[in-house]
């Protein structure tokens, strides 16, 4: 290989098949209805300064890997918040405050999420309030004050900083605006993934005859990764095979594919997919992932950085692509079973594929970009 040519072994660390594999459109609508995709479409379309963020053909990538096309959804261009969960915060704010200045709108989050909904916060003239963990850099805390929130720091991982949201939240009356359901908080969640979707219809509406025949879908509690589902039940004649990729430390997805059942993960350390770094897969979207779902792939942290500099220097395509940390993963998972001939051969990658890939952000953290792409 040209671009990999250097003998890097692309990591993964498990890949598994799922028993309980069955693709059935109806049933994946009935968690996520095609009512409420039609609608988040509608209006997120309608809203100031919309536009399809790009799909760009890896094409340098795809020729080396003998494959037919790799698409990258680039999320880095999604408004001005520069990654897709400016399509579910956002939009959830909207649906839950049904023009009532008064409430006060809460949400725990990594980064990405909470500057969505601190954005969907402002548009509207809403206050909000933000709960990250310890872990969250000072420059993703700084860009939701910049928005308008107050955010509050809460020691411990992201789960510490959710359990306090929601103490908090239930003590004083917000409006808890999470990407995350548990029992008795479904709602919200799916205005979350409802508004993921649109990357769906914009993606169908790009590819023009092109027939996709693999995704690779990043999942940290899964919300993004069911919405895309979700999507391909509302929107495409054919069923791609679907892949989830998480970190190895945190594949809270895989192990609860493994059982059939929800499973909790300790994570141990925390990824440079921080994003990613989830220990137990959300209630709604599990009822979509836990049958839709073909294949899992878990990898180590030790390519996001290479990948993100491969991306950005303009080696994958004829694009440089600023890729943050979390949009690395479907590059390297693709690789990593390009590289592993029986599941290459499993899955059917071949010269006639075409793989579509999500570059969920870009440098939504600048320094830890600039960081990452100089080691």
């Amino acid at each position: 290989m040209k671009i990999l040519s250097n003998g890097h072994l692309w990591k993964h660390s498990e890949f598994i098949e799922n028993k309980n594999f069955s693709f059935n459109k109806n049933k994946i609508l009935n968690s996520l209805s095609a009512e409420d995709i039609d609608e988040a479409y509608l209006s997120i379309s309608d809203w100031q300064g919309y536009s399809p963020t790009p799909l760009i053909e890896l094409n340098k990538l795809s020729e080396e890997l003998n494959l037919n096309k790799i698409f990258y959804k680039d999320e880095s261009k999604r408004f001005d918040l520069k990654s897709f969960k400016a399509l579910g915060g956002a939009y959830a704010v909207e649906r839950v405050s049904k023009d009532n200045k008064d409430i006060i709108v809460s949400t725990a989050t990594a980064g990405n999420h909470g500057r969505s909904v601190a954005w969907g916060a402002r548009r509207l003239g809403l206050r909000c309030k933000i709960f990250i963990s310890e872990f969250v850099s000072d420059a993703r805390g700084k860009a939701m004050t910049d928005l308008g929130a107050d955010v509050i720091k809460v020691k411990g991982n992201y789960e510490k900083s959710l359990i306090e949201c929601i103490k908090q939240s239930t003590e004083n009356n917000w409006q808890i605006v999470q990407d995350v359901a548990w029992k008795d908080y479904v709602i919200v969640p799916k205005y979350t993934m409802a508004g993921y979707t649109v990357m769906m219809k914009e993606v169908v509406d790009q590819i023009d005859q092109n027939k996709i025949s693999h995704i690779i879908l990043q999942a940290g509690v899964g919300g993004m990764a069911g919405a895309m589902i979700s999507g391909i039940a509302r929107y495409l004649q054919n069923v791609p095979e679907i892949i989830i990729v998480e970190p190895d430390s945190a594949a809270c997805v895989m192990e609860s594919i493994k059982t059939g059942k929800i499973e909790k993960i300790d994570i141990k350390r925390e990824s440079l997919m921080g994003g990613m770094s989830c220990g137990e897969v959300s209630l709604v979207p599990w009822e979509i992932l836990k049958n839709a779902v073909k294949y899992c792939i878990s990898l180590p942290d030790d390519d996001i950085a290479k990948t993100m500099k491969l991306l950005g220097n303009g080696n994958f395509s004829n694009k440089k692509i600023i890729a943050g940390e979390n949009s690395a993963p479907g590059v390297i998972s693709l690789i990593a079973c390009c590289e592993d001939e029986k599941i290459k051969d499993k899955i059917k990658l071949n010269k006639n594929s075409n793989i579509l890939l999500i570059g969920c952000e870009g440098d939504t953290d600048q320094e830890m970009y600039q960081k990452l792409i100089n080691q």
